[in-house]
């Protein structure tokens, strides 16, 4: 597979290129933060909308001129909306869109692109089938330890990197239990349950959006839960998962290893910075912590902190007003010093962003990949990269850290 990962655009996208109509598939705590961005981009036509709960779309809708509620997924398949936005919940993504792609829209899909190799390989299959634009929004693509790192990597500054660590830590008591309520009912702990290694592409997407590599087996460790409130409870799990916690060790296709861990009891302050990276290399380091960033080479150290703080903007409480209190500071993050704002539309400035600025790149990027007929960055083989690898180590894990393969699904022929 060819490992070259994307220069990034340095020009905003032409209005005159096109238009395109997207259709927002769940209207929870998540779609919000898109749907106003793509109802700002200039080559967005118009919005459609369509929840479980019809009070939901119909709020979500209210929120920008002539968006339509759609009674139903089947619904908006059967309209001429252009692109789905699928925001349900991780477990139901790639049935979703698969009947997308069928249906002939164009996809974007929240993480993890699925929860199966074969749910992966049936994705790839009906991309390259339809021809169609297919995207992952992988927020830590567009982290700005990944974008800072990818650079100085492409640079040669680390040399040979043989060491990498990519962490999402995030407590439960921090906003998921509330979010799983929200979302699942009063079923909600069967569900919370979710396997940790199953939502992997926020560690990964870190570290293999920076390196030109991908993961070719792993080891896993699953740390049983003890704190027996119904969550991470095989009995009640509807994934028949106990792990609440794990770590994995990856062998990469260029000879190095990854270290990742998905945390979800954790003495942590997730909000502030959930997804965390380390990079070894033979010339220098970059490692991060909590409220610092710190680069290293073989004569010094350097608290380069300053780099990847995002500048703050005002943010209204209707925009998160769905979202828990512990979640906010996630949902209303502004640009990092080290992004390139230069490519994005002027009607972003200002605008709500989250995810340590990631926000506003990607909403951006689907559109160009649409409008441009060109791959997105974290298109359906680059997401396969991201997501497999955490499928096999949830397969390692029960398995009592067995050693596994994990399959290579090849790149765009295009």
């Amino acid at each position: 597979m060819a490992f070259d990962l994307p220069i990034a655009p340095t020009s905003p996208l032409d209005p005159s290129a096109g238009k395109l109509s997207i259709g927002v598939v769940g209207a929870g705590q998540f779609s919000k933060s898109f749907a106003t961005l793509w109802d700002l981009h200039p080559n967005v036509s118009r919005l459609r909308v369509t929840d479980l709960h019809s009070a939901r779309a119909e709020e979500l809708a209210a929120n920008y001129a002539d968006a339509v509620v759609d009674e139903g997924f089947e619904a908006m398949l059967a309209s001429d909306v252009d692109a789905v936005a699928i925001f349900t919940q991780r477990w139901t993504h790639a049935p979703l869109v698969i009947a997308a792609l069928e249906a002939g829209k164009h996809v974007y899909s929240a993480v993890p692109m699925a929860t199966t190799i074969t749910e992966i390989e049936d994705i790839i299959a009906a991309v390259e089938r339809t021809g169609l634009t297919y995207m992952m929004g992988e927020t830590s693509y567009y982290n700005p330890a990944t974008v800072y790192v990818r650079e100085r990597i492409r640079s040669g500054d680390l040399g040979r990197v043989f060491y990498s660590e990519g962490d999402y830590v995030h407590d439960m008591d921090l906003g998921f239990y509330a979010a799983y309520q929200y979302s699942g009912g009063e079923t909600w702990r069967e569900t919370a349950s979710y396997p940790p290694m199953l939502y992997p592409t926020h560690a990964l997407g870190g570290v293999l959006g920076a390196l030109p590599a991908r993961a070719v087996s792993v080891s896993c460790i699953g740390i049983e839960d003890d704190r027996n409130d119904g969550v991470f409870d095989k009995e009640v799990s509807q994934f028949g998962n106990s792990f609440s916690n794990a770590s994995a060790l990856f062998e990469l296709s260029d000879g190095g290893a990854m270290r990742t861990n998905e945390m979800r009891r954790v003495g942590y302050p997730s909000p502030i910075r959930e997804s965390r990276f380390r990079f070894f290399g033979t010339e220098a380091s970059f490692e991060q912590l909590a409220h610092q960033s710190v680069w290293n080479d073989k004569a010094d150290s350097y608290d380069i902190s300053e780099k990847f703080i995002p500048v703050r903007g005002q943010v209204e409480e209707a925009e998160v007003k769905n979202v828990d209190p512990a979640l906010r500071e996630a949902f209303t993050s502004g640009t990092a010093p080290v992004h390139d704002r230069s490519r994005l539309p002027e009607e972003y400035k200002g605008a709500p962003n989250g995810h340590e600025g990631s926000h506003h790149f990607l909403a951006d990027d689907f559109v160009r990949a649409v409008v441009g007929g060109e791959q997105p960055p974290v298109n359906a083989w680059r997401a396969a990269m991201f997501t497999a690898p955490g499928i096999v180590a949830h397969h390692s894990a029960n398995a009592g850290g067995e050693r596994l393969d994990i399959p290579d699904f090849g790149s765009p022929a295009r």
